[in-house]
């Protein structure tokens, strides 16, 4: 087993054959370069192509690669969440494997981490995606978390981020809650640095994204501001609704429903509807109680779901990554 590295770049992959070698190469060079130990993470979410042949090539080559291989397509935040869990790196450094973010980056964003930042997220400033389907319902969605978080960043959706292991660890990851690390980060004490990336225009398959996850994102902001406002006390927020409830049936329904005396049909329903906002109440405050409790109890563990591939094989040059003879 070699040193702990000091970074680890941790790329979750799918369907992405025709990129891997090039991305490998130039990660090489990139983190070569920075002549700091380094290891890197590839994560095969499932993929149906020669993705995994593709990555086996790789792992022949450097020790410094590793490479982990869900059971299924997962989706990229839970590939991700695998390569975290084998990441050993003070540093950790996510990015897409489809050439579209690059390496060139990554010493600037290593740069930011060892000035004090906990979480350094890239910005596309000059983003080489359609506008419709890609560039238009993401500007939709960071003016909403830029709202919602008051955390004033360009770019959250941009995969290519750095972030300190400690804190990382730290945070609940499922769904597509990667990209809004940034935003919930500040809540958690963490510092959040934004710094402009290259972007490239996509050489090889395509997008696993579209403007049909619109409503996702939406979902996942609306989770986001649970999360930034009432992630450490969630009775707080449940507390809060069944008050409202209480206070609508106690000062609107309850004076009606005991004043009526016409046994008409809209003043029978009243009683019930009385009963049905008081057992609302309850059972939203009893949620409030339970997810309390889930937060002191905490993970009780999960299931492995990969398999880690590694190799024993001495470093190799960015030549051998080219294809020649190791």
């Amino acid at each position: 087993m070699l040193p702990n590295p000091e970074i680890s770049v941790v790329i979750p992959c799918f369907n992405e054959e025709d990129s891997i070698l090039p991305l490998a190469r130039a990660l090489h060079d990139v983190l070569v370069r920075m002549r700091r130990r380094f290891e890197v993470i590839f994560v095969d979410d499932g993929s149906t192509d020669g993705t995994a042949a593709r990555l086996e090539q790789i792992l022949a080559l450097d020790a410094r690669v590793r490479v982990v291989q869900l059971a299924a397509n997962a989706g990229q935040t839970a590939a991700l969440c695998a390569g975290l869990d084998q990441a050993r790196g003070r540093y950790i450094i996510a990015m897409d494997a489809d050439l579209q973010n690059d390496p060139e980056d990554i010493p600037t964003i290593v740069d930011e981490l060892d000035r004090g930042f906990d979480v350094v997220s890239g910005w596309r400033r000059e983003r080489k995606d359609r506008f419709f389907s890609r560039r238009l319902p993401s500007r939709i969605a960071n003016w909403l978390l830029v709202r919602i978080s008051g955390v004033p960043l360009h770019d959250f959706g941009c995969t290519l981020k750095g972030y300190r292991a400690e804190f990382l660890r730290r945070v609940p990851l499922y769904n597509d809650m990667h990209r809004y690390v940034p935003a919930f980060a500040p809540a958690l004490g963490a510092r959040v640095k934004e710094v402009v990336v290259r972007h490239h225009p996509r050489r090889y398959g395509s997008s696993k994204y579209g403007i049909g996850r619109i409503y996702r994102v939406l979902l996942d902001i609306l989770v986001l501001q649970l999360l930034v406002r009432f992630g450490s006390r969630p009775l707080h927020w449940f507390g809060k609704v069944s008050l409202w409830v209480f206070l609508l049936v106690a000062g609107i329904l309850g004076p009606v429903a005991l004043s009526a005396r016409d046994p008409s049909p809209p003043t029978v329903v009243i009683p019930g509807i009385l009963v049905l906002g008081v057992y609302l109440g309850v059972t939203l405050l009893s949620l409030g109680f339970l997810c309390e409790l889930l937060n002191r109890v905490g993970d009780s563990g999960m299931e492995q779901l990969y398999v880690l591939r590694e190799t024993d094989a001495i470093d190799a040059r960015a030549a051998e990554l080219a294809g020649e003879p190791a």
